[in-house]
């Protein structure tokens, strides 16, 4: 559940804290919080659980390009989540990836998402409920299989694709008290999995931390504070450490590192550090505006697009150009997307007109949050409908794929 906390606005302050208030998300899209409203939103989904015996040798390989990080970010056109599968936490062991009510993910949907003309997929992961105890924290090797598995899918459709690590908020907690902890965990996380898929060519990324904050914090998804943003300085820095040391391609593999909470607000954007490395790149996620993006349950919601809140987008991708693009840095939105507000899907069409085309013109790419949700449940981000491998609306598929023409 996206729990932005509910701002007082006077009305002079509207438009801006609604762009504060665009650009992250708690708990990564996931349905709920709580068990009773997890239910609730996939009460009617399939209790299919994923296959994994009897598996071929997972192991793959690909070539490094030699690409700087600008030229394969330039290489990408336009992605995709899978959204509240992988990094779904109730269940246990592989049971975990259908329990927020999505069906396991299988080739026929990969290849389908291919199909509709994404050339990027994002594959949200949470590893804390899978890992060991200090000090090796082991992730149980029936779920890296699993992970593999559905990795392959994308991989092997010439994809690129993103691995990362949702979800982990309660153990990994930017702040002084439980940063040197945290810090072990990262680095013995990320060299886990850099080893596991060291073979693998530059198509395949890692992105080190989902939307990294203290949950319920001061500025929790504008910034946090500046020993929020210290801490994260280290962990961003300790993923790409973890990562190259263990050699092979992972020495110039493409790493994303983030901003506190992954937010595009200001404070989050000029006030963190550049990791030590060449071959990296800023992972943000920006749901621009929020008013019109989110069921906001308020006066300020806008249903409609009219060109009118344009600049909100303007100024957000400008920012993150003079943050960013301006020193030589490439950016990727991971996250974007509008929910379904009564089938307001021509709205939206023309929203991701100006949002996309205001990315693709500063050399952005971006990937849409689905969390595979359209008609019921808790944040209606659907895009791709995973039971009937189809769309739930073509209208927005279009609108997206119009813009790479």
């Amino acid at each position: 559940m996206k729990n932005f906390r509910v701002l007082s606005f006077a009305a002079a302050l509207i438009v801006s804290a609604a762009v504060l208030t665009s650009c992250g998300k708690a708990e990564g899209g996931s349905s709920s919080d709580t068990a009773e409203s997890k239910a609730e939103s996939v009460s009617s989904a399939a209790e299919e659980q994923p296959q994994t015996a009897e598996k071929p040798d997972l192991a793959r390989s690909g070539d490094m390009r030699g690409m700087t990080p600008a030229e394969l970010v330039a290489d990408m056109k336009t992605g995709w989540n899978l959204g509240n599968t992988l990094d779904a936490t109730g269940g246990a062991g592989v049971s975990s990836e259908t329990s927020w009510g999505n069906p396991a993910t299988t080739k026929e949907m990969i290849d389908a998402v291919k199909a509709g003309g994404f050339d990027m997929i994002r594959i949200p992961i949470t590893w804390g409920g899978h890992m060991g105890a200090a000090p090796d924290y082991t992730v149980d090797e029936e779920w890296f299989g699993r992970v593999q598995e559905v990795v392959n899918y994308a991989y092997d459709n010439d994809m690129y694709v993103i691995i990362n690590s949702h979800h982990e908020e309660d153990w990994r907690i930017p702040d002084n008290a439980h940063i040197d902890a945290v810090d072990e965990q990262v680095g013995a996380l990320w060299g886990q999995i850099a080893e596991r898929f060291k073979d693998y060519g530059d198509h395949l990324i890692f992105e080190g931390l989902n939307e990294p904050r203290v949950k319920n914090g001061t500025n929790e998804w504008n910034g946090g504070t500046e020993e929020g943003r210290r801490c994260l300085d280290r962990l961003n820095q300790t993923f790409v450490d973890a990562v190259r040391a263990t050699g092979g391609n992972n020495e110039s593999r493409l790493l994303l590192v983030t901003t506190f909470a992954s937010s595009c607000v200001k404070a989050a954007i000029s006030d963190v550090a550049i990791p030590d490395d060449k071959n990296i790149a800023f992972s943000i996620h920006a749901y621009t505006p929020y008013a019109f993006t989110y069921n906001a349950n308020a006066d300020w919601e806008l249903f409609d697009w009219d060109g009118s809140h344009d600049g909100e987008i303007d100024n957000m991708f400008y920012d993150l150009k003079e943050a960013f693009l301006d020193k030589g840095i490439p950016v990727i939105i991971t996250e974007y997307g509008a929910v379904n507000k009564d089938f307001n899907d021509e709205e939206i069409a023309k929203w991701l007109t100006h949002y996309l085309g205001t990315a693709k013109s500063l050399g952005i790419p971006c990937v849409w949050w689905d969390n595979g949700y359209y008609l019921s449940g808790n944040e209606l981000f659907g895009l791709f409908d995973r039971k009937d491998c189809d769309w739930f609306s073509k209208t927005e598929l279009d609108a997206i794929m119009k813009v790479y023409e």
